[in-house]
């Protein structure tokens, strides 16, 4: 079932469920694209092909805000939105320690090795690195946990989770990345938790928040579920 945070004519944007898949990869199983043209032509009732645009992509774990476009349009103005980093994007994360700091801003040289799938970040700037940039800050303390709201700058490939573990900070579940144990369902405490835009056709400022997901480890934050 799919949790549509908002739709028009020109985007889709889906609180995506940890586990789905964006894009089709080797696995060949459906991704959220697939599953949302299949939403589109049934509500719709349109003919042929259903055209939509993957604007960005979440990791298969990490839930969240995710934003496909509906026309060409959109999806050329919402990728020139992200490219010029004119969006805003919010997330949580709960980690296993507590940051050196409460707030902080992280810059690294991020290379991905393709074959493994995996991002290693460097502190001083390397050939082949991407320069990638966050910033965090400390927002609650449980259980031993530590929940930091994140804020990149960039979009990199695992970049919040390669360069929080790059402090000590790993993300709960993120095996690939230095987590001692899994979470269920093979999630990781990572969450797309805003994403703040200027409209593409209608030029309004746009404002998604998804709602957490229900899992125990979310729930040590009670906070988070007030409304």
């Amino acid at each position: 079932m799919l949790n549509v945070l908002y739709e028009d004519n020109h985007l889709l944007v889906i609180n995506k469920a940890c586990g789905v898949l964006v894009q089709g990869d080797d696995t060949g199983d459906k991704p959220l694209a697939e599953i949302c043209k299949d939403y589109i032509k049934e509500k719709y009732q349109k003919p042929g092909e259903v055209f939509l645009g993957v604007v960005h992509r979440l990791d298969r774990p990490v839930s969240g805000v995710v934003v496909f476009a509906r026309t060409s349009k959109a999806l050329e103005r919402m990728n020139e939105l992200f490219r010029n980093k004119e969006t805003k994007k919010t997330y949580l994360a709960i980690v296993s320690s507590r940051p050196p700091k409460d707030n902080d801003t992280l810059i690294h040289w991020l290379e991905k090795d393709e074959k493994k799938n995996k991002t290693t970040a460097y502190i001083r700037e390397s050939p082949k690195g991407q320069r990638s940039e966050l910033s965090y800050k400390l927002v609650g303390q449980a259980s031993g946990k530590f929940l930091l709201e994140v804020s990149p700058v960039t979009g990199r490939p695992h970049q919040i989770r390669v360069q929080l573990a790059s402090i000590g900070c790993v993300i709960l579940g993120d095996l690939k990345y230095g987590a001692s144990s899994p979470l269920p369902n093979a999630s990781i405490a990572l969450h797309s938790r805003q994403l703040e835009f200027v409209h593409p056709v209608k030029k309004e400022k746009t404002v998604i928040v998804a709602n957490i997901p229900s899992t125990s480890h979310w729930k040590i934050f009670p906070f988070l579920f007030q409304e």
